[in-house]
């Protein structure tokens, strides 16, 4: 398995553009986000009812997504890992506060989120002339996210 430094290098080489490292700030936490308000617009049915009710409305496919994700994470990097915890568990947040209180229902508002921000980031790749790093390896979708706290973490002097 490639290290950390690896995988956020090799994903660096296909964002230098200032305008493609700005797309990308900006829609990788959307698509973030919004594939995880995709995901927990998906009926579990019964399955809710075996945990207790402060925790039933975070159980869906998206904390499943979350899980297996953060698998990947500690096995990067502890301070990736921790990093993306603190990320997704916001996003779980975020989203059933806005499937409470939005008036569309959360897939839709995940929907128009996701499709907006792929289409800004191939906009962003075609003005840097450079193909997507996911179409070389699926697995650069999830350092996509790790590659903008690799860089938030430089700024503020924590080591990943």
């Amino acid at each position: 398995m490639r290290t950390a430094d690896q995988w956020i290098s090799e994903y660096g080489e296909s964002h230098q553009d200032p305008l493609n490292k700005k797309i990308h700030y900006l829609c990788v936490p959307a698509i973030l986000f919004s594939i995880i308000g995709l995901l927990a617009s998906i009926p579990l049915g019964g399955l809710t009812s075996f945990f207790p009710a402060s925790i039933a409305p975070y159980v869906h496919v998206g904390t499943f997504l979350i899980i297996i994700s953060l698998v990947f994470y500690i096995r990067l990097s502890f301070p990736l890992f921790l990093g993306m915890l603190a990320i997704t568990l916001f996003a779980l947040w975020g989203n059933y506060q806005l499937a409470l209180h939005a008036s569309l229902p959360l897939w839709a508002i995940s929907l128009i989120i996701f499709a907006v921000a792929w289409v800004l980031q191939f906009i962003g790749h075609n003005h840097e002339g450079k193909k997507p790093s996911f179409l070389k390896d699926v697995q650069f979708l999830l350092i996509g996210p790790a590659w903008i706290l690799a860089h938030f973490y430089k700024k503020i002097g924590i080591n990943y």
